[in-house]
């Protein structure tokens, strides 16, 4: 299900247009996005976390020429954890 599917159906189940729907799916994702940026962890009961992590730098292999080491700079990234409500729901399906 890709964002605009996705959209039509919390429309449908919601009983809302396709541009409320739409607002409310790009609103969530700013929220959580403008959350992580602050470094706060978004947690949604039953479903799961939104948090960032930190990798630091390292070395690594170019892969262009394998000889030559190249130093990877740290970054940070989003990373989901299920909750465990959710977990259950995809296992018993």
């Amino acid at each position: 299900m890709n964002k605009t599917e996705f959209i039509e159906v919390l429309a449908g189940q919601l009983g809302l247009t396709h541009s409320e729907s739409d607002r409310l799916v790009n609103g969530f994702v700013e929220a959580v996005t403008n959350a992580l940026k602050r470094g706060e962890e978004v947690n949604i009961t039953g479903f799961g976390a939104f948090t960032v992590t930190e990798r630091a730098a390292r070395m690594g292999i170019n892969p262009q020429r394998p000889g030559e080491k190249i130093q990877i700079p740290a970054t940070r990234g989003p990373k989901f954890k299920a909750g465990k409500a959710f977990k259950d729901a995809i296992k018993s399906a």
